[in-house]
């Protein structure tokens, strides 16, 4: 029996992680998974030890705010894996956490692995010193990743996207309108600020904004949001009466995947749901916004090293997707940008979703299981 310990960080990691703990069980059915889980990941058979949501911060001044309490909980993992360790620690995403907890477990004797490379290829390369020596395999969803970490001296293996494997390109759109109860013959467009709170104070204002401005040039135009929980329906609603009290808008619970299939265009933060869009063959619109003093540390020690923000952007090398970020994110450019889009020459509509298409296939390796088979060949040695 292996004894695995597995933390994630947030919703994207807490379904990463599940979909790779069904994936362990498959090669070894007795493994015991402990550590932090959202929702996902315990009904996958993780036994959670802390609340995921208490790792779900954003920024670098956000951050600050917590750090009493994310230090506390790092310290407490660390004194129960010391006292009786597992065969393998398994960080999945949260780099700024999971990282430094790493290193520690490692300098004990306990194998580390590390699903979801950090953007060090993108900002902060500096990290990756901090890696060399502690990290027995870096797990990457994207080719270019795993080739920075060989640079480096870093194990590494691509394993592709788990999105990739289950989302559909371009899959009927009526089918998934039905699904959700939304009209058939309306153009829709799909509007996702965020799963975080601090993601929607900070960009569902203009968004709601943008979309009333567009429902007035467009009467026929339909605008849905999925709200994860909720907390963040009423915040969203509270922010709708606030900003965009004339803006018929529906929501959803959940159900985000589903309404990205059934949309024309979305609207949305920068993220994991971005490639999400790409991979469902949509156009899209992208936004992000943090705190200012982080937007100003960004730029002013020059850490955010690569041209694009989005992942799509990052893995064509070109700008397939509108990209607004920090202070372009305004009310008015966000409903240009939308226009725009819904304005595409056909000709440039055509190469966008062929170079979506392209990158689906490349992404597409049976993602879980390949990471699974690497930590079991390759740290666990079974």
């Amino acid at each position: 029996m292996k004894r695995i310990a597995i933390v994630a960080g947030e919703a994207s990691g807490d379904l990463l992680a599940a979909r790779l703990i069904r994936a362990l069980r498959e090669s070894c059915p007795d493994c015991q998974f402990e550590g932090i889980a959202g929702a996902e990941m315990q009904a996958a058979g993780c036994h959670t030890l802390f609340p995921l949501e208490k790792l779900s911060v954003m920024g670098l001044i956000e951050v600050l705010k917590h750090l009493p309490e994310l230090l506390s909980i790092r310290k407490q993992l660390l004194q129960r894996w010391q006292n009786d360790p597992p065969d393998v620690f398994i960080g999945v995403d949260a780099p700024d956490f999971n990282l430094p907890l790493a290193a520690k477990l490692h300098a004990c004797g306990i194998p580390t692995v590390h699903y979801v490379s950090p953007s060090v290829w993108a900002w902060r390369q500096k990290r990756v010193r901090k890696m060399q020596g502690n990290i027995d395999l870096m797990l990457t969803l994207f080719p270019f990743e795993a080739r920075f970490y060989h640079e480096h001296g870093i194990a590494a293996e691509f394993v592709g996207h788990p999105l990739a494997d289950e989302v559909s390109f371009d899959a009927s759109r009526d089918s998934a309108r039905q699904q959700l109860g939304l009209p058939l013959d309306a153009p829709i467009l799909a509007i996702l600020p965020g799963s975080r709170r601090s993601e929607v104070r900070y960009l569902a204002p203009d968004f709601l904004q943008a979309a009333q401005q567009l429902c007035q040039q467009n009467p026929n135009l339909v605008c849905v949001t999925p709200v994860v929980n909720a907390r963040l329906r009423e915040e969203l609603v509270t922010l709708q009466q606030r900003y965009a009290p004339d803006l018929p808008l529906i929501l959803l619970d959940g159900q985000s995947r589903t309404l990205m299939q059934a949309a024309d265009y979305i609207l949305l933060a920068s993220g994991t749901a971005v490639l999400e869009g790409m991979l469902a063959g949509r156009l899209m619109v992208a936004a992000y916004r943090v705190h200012p003093l982080t937007a100003w540390l960004l730029r002013t020690f020059k850490l955010l090293k690569t041209q694009f923000v989005t992942l799509p952007n990052n893995l064509a090398n070109e700008a397939l997707v509108p990209e607004l970020l920090q202070e372009a994110v305004t009310p008015d450019a966000v409903a240009q940008a939308v226009a725009q889009m819904m304005q595409l020459p056909t000709q440039r509509r055509d190469y966008v979703l062929q170079c979506f298409q392209r990158l689906h296939g490349e992404l597409r390796r049976d993602a879980s299981r390949s990471a699974a088979r690497a930590i079991m060949g390759k740290v666990l040695k079974c």
